[in-house]
């Protein structure tokens, strides 16, 4: 490693050491005169220009606090202000656009609850199984679903009369594109199904009931 450290707080306080005792000691340790007044006058520079190297570095840090303190009192009023001018409906979003500061983003429209009702065609040529392809009333040769809707849920009662409503059939599935592939068990093999459905929107808020839709189950 070498003698002669690194940082200058380090450095300054071994060459003043040194300094002194070569002043003290130069015949001694073989040195001129010359070799010591030279050794001298460099440390009298270096320590005026580090001293001075020290006293900017205060300077510069007090004025770094107090640019710190500045800002932090304009940024206050800043936000203060705009507060104010965020709750003045009078100002547009072009005048906060030339600000600068935020533009709330504007309320969206609320997903409206499905009015119209589904309507199936069941494929039921496969052995214990129904195809149910579904679509809006007020669009039959789409398979687009209304607007704001995430899916139709489709209800279903096996055997027996037609339901007069949704409790007494079983829930099977909410699907979001059509067609439904419905599986039943052999038993079931010769009974009607009955169907019932409806939309629901992406806040899971459902419309009004189809028409009940009797398919036989193929045995």
């Amino acid at each position: 490693m070498d003698y002669i450290p690194r940082a200058d707080s380090d450095f300054n306080d071994w060459v003043k050491q040194y300094n002194e005792y070569v002043k003290v000691n130069f015949a001694a340790l073989g040195l001129l005169i010359g070799d010591s007044t030279k050794l001298d006058t460099a440390f009298t520079k270096w320590e005026t220009d580090y001293n001075s190297m020290l006293a900017a570095q205060a300077a510069l840090n007090a004025a770094v606090q107090t640019k710190f303190a500045a800002r932090d009192s304009l940024e206050e009023l800043v936000r203060e202000d705009t507060k104010k001018i965020q709750a003045n409906p009078a100002v547009t979003n072009a005048q906060k656009a030339e600000l600068g500061i935020t533009i709330p983003k504007e309320k969206r429209t609320a997903v409206p609850v499905p009015t119209t009702r589904p309507m199936a065609d069941v494929d039921n040529r496969q052995r214990l199984q129904h195809t149910i392809h579904f679509f809006d009333e007020g669009t039959q040769q789409s398979k687009a679903k209304p607007e704001g809707v995430r899916g139709c849920e489709i209800w279903c009662k096996i055997g027996g009369d037609p339901p007069l409503d949704y409790n007494e059939t079983k829930f099977l599935a909410t699907d979001t594109k059509t067609p439904y592939l419905a599986h039943y068990d052999g038993i079931d093999g010769g009974k009607t199904a009955h169907y019932l459905l409806r939309w629901v929107n992406n806040r899971n808020e459902p419309g009004p009931w189809s028409e009940t839709i009797s398919v036989t189950i193929s045995a």
